[in-house]
């Protein structure tokens, strides 16, 4: 791609740490350099902040949390003032209508004849005609949308939304691989299973453990959990019933997670989530993840391994059956892994997407001026 020879602006609520690797590519390509006006999130989130960008500014918004749960709302203040010093010719906002301080931004970019973006997971049809027209009015605001899978992409077209406007960037935490795929002796049992991320009741460790549990004597793995977390002495103590041959590692990053996934056959994330999966792919490894909001649509397929329903305990312990009852093919599927990971999902594949759509709206503009 061409470099983006503008001011570019991006409005996120929060700013978490596995953000901050792509803003900083991203600001790479964007010759008249990358803002991101970003809050702080609320603490019972346990969001890890990337507010230490290299490439990327940083300017802290002062977000006002309102409500909770199905009714939390978020005001920012502060937006209309960064929008004023930093003069971006592109906005990127996060297509949210809970995100109370959005359509002043909007409005403000528009006054002055600049580009707006909205980035958003996609749009699942809602119950009742008015709520779904209140959608497509809101996300009709924007010159162009950043869907974060090709079911996203399909839900906007579904909702109305012009399709040569929308683009996708999957969503990606990590580059493209530059090791090789990890060459894996042949498979002997026990084989051993994976688990990655944050230790909390939403991650639904205790289904993993109970699966494992369940599963014949022959099957049963050497089962890893890597992570902390306000559920991890809730969860050992559970491990300690059912399946006490289960190892807590404690939290891993970086380098040191690259020698357990070379010694990992299966990567299993029962539960919401799920910023490990592209990282154990580039080891090559096979994944069983809980069907969530679309975005491991892209990355997770039957070529490199299952996609179950969350919280059913059945289905996570029949889909683990038939993953350890067949090693060699386990090999196989994170083969593919590491081929996806490599060639398609990948953080430079992330940048390409917000490039095309950035480009797609200059040039628009560039025809309506």
């Amino acid at each position: 791609m061409s470099p983006i020879p503008v001011r570019v602006g991006i409005v996120q609520r929060v700013l978490p740490a596995y953000r901050a690797a792509f803003f900083d590519a991203l600001a790479a390509a964007c010759t008249g350099g990358l803002s991101v006006f970003a809050g702080q999130p609320r603490p019972q989130e346990m969001i890890a902040s990337g507010a230490d960008l290299h490439m990327a500014r940083h300017t802290p918004a002062d977000n006002r949390h309102l409500l909770g749960g199905a009714a939390y709302l978020c005001y920012q203040r502060g937006l209309l003032r960064w929008l004023a010093d930093w003069q971006p010719q592109v906005l990127i906002l996060e297509a949210n209508p809970r995100y109370l301080s959005s359509p002043a931004a909007v409005q403000w970019m528009k006054k002055h004849g600049s580009g707006v973006i909205g980035w958003g997971l996609g749009a699942p049809v809602l119950g009742g005609g008015v709520r779904q027209w209140l959608r497509r009015r809101f996300l009709s605001q924007f010159d162009a949308l950043i869907a974060y899978s090709q079911a996203g992409r399909s839900q906007y077209v579904t909702l109305g939304l012009l399709p040569e406007r929308i683009f996708v960037a999957p969503n990606a935490v990590a580059p493209r691989p530059t090791h090789p795929l990890p060459d894996r002796a042949a498979p002997a049992a026990p084989l051993t299973v994976l688990f990655v991320g944050r230790l909390q009741a939403r991650k639904r460790i205790d289904l993993l453990l109970r699966a494992c549990a369940a599963l014949p004597e022959s099957l049963r793995p050497r089962l890893q959990i890597v992570g902390d977390g306000p559920a991890r002495a809730e969860m050992e103590a559970l491990a300690a019933q059912v399946y006490p041959s289960a190892v807590f590692l404690g939290a891993r990053h970086g380098a040191e997670l690259a020698p357990i996934f070379c010694a990992t056959d299966l990567l299993v994330l029962p539960g919401t989530g799920g910023l490990a999966i592209q990282e154990a792919m580039s080891f090559g490894l096979p994944v069983i993840a809980a069907q969530g909001d679309g975005t491991q649509d892209d990355l997770v397929r039957p070529e490199n391994g299952w996609r179950v329903p969350p919280g059913d305990l059945t289905a996570l312990t029949e889909t683990l059956t038939e993953a350890l009852s067949n090693p060699l093919r386990l090999r196989a599927l994170g083969a593919e892994s590491y081929r996806i990971v490599s060639t398609e999902i990948n953080l430079q594949q992330m940048v390409a997407g917000f490039e095309q759509a950035i480009q797609f709206v200059l040039e628009r503009k560039k025809c309506t001026s």
